[in-house]
């Protein structure tokens, strides 16, 4: 039985004494994770920007090239979601708290604590600012995901392997996939997917605090941040119990209704024209500049700004692949390569700038318009960032409560979603996993990030998933070079059409 569960109970052994050591010794942890991240940080930061390159070219390269008819399934299968749906779950699984949190502090960050080279609170450091929240959030990020989940749809769905990162590795190690060097690589996904999802259920706890606290007077502290991962537990617990189809769908869909009556609602009644200016100007720019943002490391001046922001983002993004890469393959079965890497690199991305015109621009024209020291305040509470911002415009109150629901909804979903990849994996790659083991990693998650909330250790959980990342990012670009020369296989042997152009 043991032998059988080795990932589980291996993974499960792991997790506990992270955070056993949490709670023994968090000042011990704290330090020791904060040594290893500066080393990976200062050393190998140029391997995450590289890497994130290399993924976001492969990907067009996959759609755009004769790889792009590739199925991931059979020939003849249908998709199993809608539209609608799919990207539904794509936006709220990929992005979801972390956009809601950062959706208007960042910009207000970079604006006031730009590279040394540029003037904090100019319009130049404005700029700035949305330029990069529209790079560290746009099609990078998506690159990643989609390199993992690309991966393991084609291994899974149309060679018919177990749905596990391991599986990507077949044409490259063969049968010891399914060996102890497979077993690691499933352990090591696992980690990573825990590390960086109960850090985000951590800062998605606190926003909910914050947002329930702007509207009823409620304390904003520990107690109140852990009542709320109590709830929110049992929330996505029901919500695990029910399955994809009927829990995770339905919630992703509200989840978007409600997010874009947030969106149409900033835009029309905040400054449309000033918002609409800033996206188009800051797209252009964005997309004008995409080469050297994705290459520069800025060695010579705003080195230590980059490691803060992008190759942290770049390195927090792979140390969630495993988890977004393994549930978005599991909703894409059915459609085309070149289908799935559009769909899923450009309808969230665009999206994702939409959210931060609108809610990035409303904040610039809060300060640089009308004379309102508002990103300092914002800055200074970075929970509370859109609370503050939802002050200064009518039916805040009813604006501040739509945002905790829809804080709730998306903390149910990625901790619902996390949760099922967690269980698929550590289940040999069932697509229906057994509930206790969703249970078991439910409650997981939930004790890790309250651990590490009580014992002040949540920076140093992130930085964990930051550890966690470097490995993955080998396994990664690894991972591309296998499903290359799955794809070259099949398109020489099975189509007899030869190599495409350029391989």
């Amino acid at each position: 039985m043991i032998a059988r569960n080795i990932v589980f109970v291996v993974a499960v052994a792991v997790v506990v004494m992270f955070v056993a050591a949490g709670i023994i010794s968090p000042l011990g942890m704290d330090a020791l994770s904060q040594t290893v991240h500066s080393a990976i940080i200062d050393n190998f930061g140029w391997g995450y920007l590289l890497a994130a390159f290399l993924f976001l070219v492969f990907s067009l390269y996959a759609a755009l090239s004769k790889y792009g008819r590739i199925k991931l399934g059979a020939d003849n299968e249908k998709p199993q979601y809608s539209y609608f749906a799919w990207f539904s779950m794509l936006f709220a699984a990929g992005m979801g708290i972390g956009l809601i949190f950062w959706g208007v502090a960042e910009p207000m960050s970079h604006y006031l604590n730009p590279p040394e080279h540029i003037a904090g609170g100019s319009g130049r450091a404005a700029a700035f600012a949305m330029q990069h929240s529209f790079f560290h959030w746009g099609f990078h990020p998506w690159a990643i995901y989609i390199v993992m989940s690309m991966a393991i749809a084609y291994f899974s769905f149309r060679r018919g392997m177990p749905p596990l990162i391991s599986s990507t590795f077949y044409p490259l190690i063969g049968d010891r996939v399914y060996g102890p060097v497979g077993k690691a690589i499933d352990i090591l996904a696992i980690l990573a997917t825990v590390f960086g999802v109960a850090t985000s259920l951590g800062l998605g706890a606190l926003q909910i605090t914050g947002g329930v606290s702007s509207v009823i007077p409620l304390p904003q502290d520990t107690t109140t941040t852990l009542v709320v991962i109590a709830i929110v537990t049992v929330l996505y617990m029901i919500s695990s119990a029910s399955g994809i189809d009927r829990g995770v769908q339905i919630l992703s869909r509200t989840n978007v209704f409600l997010a874009i009556i947030l969106l149409t609602f900033m835009l029309v009644v905040g400054p449309t024209s000033y918002i609409l200016d800033i996206f188009a100007a800051t797209l252009g720019e964005y997309l004008g500049e995409l080469l050297t943002l994705s290459l520069s490391t800025n060695p010579f001046e705003g080195y230590e700004w980059t490691k803060s922001w992008s190759l942290f983002y770049w390195a927090w993004w792979i140390s969630w692949s495993p988890f977004v890469g393994l549930f978005v393959a599991s909703i894409s079965r059915g459609r085309t390569i070149r289908e799935f890497v559009l769909g899923a690199l450009l309808v969230p991305a665009l999206l994702t700038f939409l959210w931060f015109a609108v809610f990035g621009g409303a904040a610039f024209h809060l300060e640089l318009q009308l004379g309102i020291e508002f990103a300092s305040a914002a800055v200074a509470n970075v929970p509370g960032a859109l609370f503050e911002l939802f002050s200064y415009y009518p039916l805040s109150g009813v604006l501040s409560i739509l945002a905790v629901i829809l804080l709730t909804i998306f903390f149910v979903t990625s901790a619902d979603s996390a949760t099922y990849v967690l269980a698929m994996m550590s289940s040999n790659g069932n697509l229906n996993p057994p509930i206790a083991k969703k249970v078991i990693w439910g409650l997981i998650q939930s004790t890790a990030a309250a651990v590490l909330l009580v014992a002040g250790g949540l920076e140093a959980l992130q930085r964990m998933a930051i550890i966690a990342a470097l490995p993955f990012a080998v396994v990664m670009v690894l991972m591309v070079r296998s499903l290359l020369k799955a794809m070259r296989y099949e398109v020489r042997h099975e189509w007899g059409e030869g190599e495409p152009d350029g391989i």
